[in-house]
């Protein structure tokens, strides 16, 4: 039971980690979609609980709409809710701002191996983008330098 504890704190951990760095990323869809998925197969294998609806904090097209509160260990998480969610469990009202996660010390990559790992998923390689595809001096047959030319004597 302990090392079961142990880990649903560790799956805590890295779900913040994750949903943080989701929340300021250029392209959140994967951080995102990683921690959605996490959150229903836990829920699924009873390790989360899901603990009631919340009025969101940014309502969609002027209109209001209710998130999942969800808890994980000592951490709570807001996710979509699905139709039962909405018929079945309890309105909480507007969200408490005083309420926050405390911060572990956890590093994104380290975080997103958990998940994966949990998932069964494999990790996606890195691509950088920036990353030239090619480097023009390696087609060169010379042994010297590009840059290496011999002077001419007057």
């Amino acid at each position: 039971m302990k090392d079961s504890d142990e880990a649903i704190k560790k799956m805590g951990q890295a779900l913040f980690i994750v949903n943080r760095h989701a929340k300021t990323a250029p392209d959140p869809t994967q951080l995102y979609r990683l921690k959605n998925e996490t959150m229903k197969k836990l829920i699924k294998e009873s390790k989360a609980v899901k603990v009631g609806l919340h009025y969101s904090k940014n309502p969609k097209q002027s209109r209001q709409h209710s998130v999942l509160l969800v808890q994980v260990g000592n951490y709570y998480f807001h996710t979509p809710p699905n139709k039962e969610d909405m018929e079945s469990l309890p309105h909480l009202g507007h969200l408490d701002e005083s309420y926050r996660n405390q911060k572990p010390t956890l590093s994104l990559n380290k975080a997103k191996a958990i998940l994966y790992e949990y998932l069964n998923w494999s990790i996606p390689k890195p691509t950088n983008k920036y990353r030239p595809k090619y480097n023009h001096f390696s087609q060169q047959t010379s042994s010297l330098s590009p840059f290496y030319h011999k002077r001419k004597r007057r």
